[in-house]
């Protein structure tokens, strides 16, 4: 099959990061075509009406990915997370990237835009972030043209549900980060941005290494802000070190790298540089944060109401 020149294969297209970059490629008048293990999955459906070419596959089945990528010129590679009740499956999650970067090689792929993880100051090799790096290296050795995203935490994650840090639980947003230091965070639609803007010139943007966060406000200044914006008062609970490593070892050791390294190294201002429509925290919560916290909590107190 010839390749199409606009064709953007799409991994992660039904979570966060591969949705708001199939959205904002589609947007664009990119040709997308999105990874789904389930077509008819809800998420899938909705790409498919966006304009979205759906192809069914799974890391875990590599003999699918050659057809997925076949006439696609450019790749949008969430890393393919490996995370059970142990932690992080480093060596999983790196086989299932490699061998996603060895498909596009084959393919002839002719750029990949790799999304991973903020990495902190000095050495953060000894966390989740290990499976990550190799498929960072597997990309730059790939001999295509390629970008390497690494996002701090989303600012979407106040959304999250279900899990046992982050998200909002009774009024409560419990996570590692020190209260006393700047948190900093990112837009999931920034990502996005930022990856069109690589997929829109490979050339300026090859061989690069981009740390991104948007903005940096203290764990109870973001939740005093959510306050302001919802209605709903919220307030920050900072997990301390006995907690953090009931959650296993993965988690103590980033709670610890948060305190030890002077925390991630991404420059906001370097960022905002090369995308000056970074969001800030209270413009995300005006733009579409502040309407979703408000739905879950209003859901909650509904429910708490019964």
């Amino acid at each position: 099959m010839s390749p199409q020149h606009n064709l953007v294969l799409v991994t992660g297209a039904t979570g966060q990061q591969g949705g708001a970059t199939a959205r904002r490629l589609l947007a664009d008048g990119r040709a997308v075509r999105a990874l789904v293990r389930d077509p008819s999955a809800p998420a899938a459906r909705a790409l498919a009406a966006a304009g979205a070419e759906l192809a069914v596959g799974d890391f875990d089945a590599p003999g699918t990915l050659p057809a997925a990528l076949a006439g696609a010129t450019a790749l949008f590679a969430v890393p393919p997370a490996a995370h059970g009740p142990q932690g992080w499956d480093v060596d999983l999650e790196a086989r299932r990237g490699i061998a996603l970067v060895d498909a596009a090689r084959a393919a002839g792929v002719e750029q990949i835009v790799f999304t991973g993880i903020a990495s902190f100051h000095g050495d953060d090799h000894t966390w989740g972030a290990g499976g990550k790096h190799r498929i960072e290296a597997a990309v730059a050795a790939s001999g295509t043209r390629y970008t390497l995203l690494r996002p701090v935490r989303f600012m979407e994650n106040y959304l999250m549900r279900g899990l046992p840090v982050d998200g909002i639980v009774d009024g409560v947003h419990r996570h590692l980060f020190p209260a006393d230091r700047p948190m900093k965070v990112i837009a999931l639609a920034d990502i996005a941005d930022i990856a069109a803007l690589a997929f829109a010139d490979p050339d300026r943007w090859h061989g690069k290494t981009l740390e991104l966060a948007g903005d940096a406000p203290t764990p109870p200044a973001a939740a005093e802000a959510i306050s302001r914006a919802t209605g709903h008062p919220i307030r920050y609970q900072e997990l301390d070190e006995t907690a953090a490593a009931e959650l296993g070892d993965a988690i103590a050791q980033a709670w610890r790298l948060m305190r030890t390294t002077g925390g991630w190294r991404a420059d906001i201002a370097a960022v905002r540089e090369i995308h000056p429509g970074l969001r800030t925290f209270d413009a995300w919560l005006a733009e579409t944060g502040a309407a979703q916290i408000k739905s879950l909590m209003d859901s909650d107190s509904v429910a708490n109401a019964r």
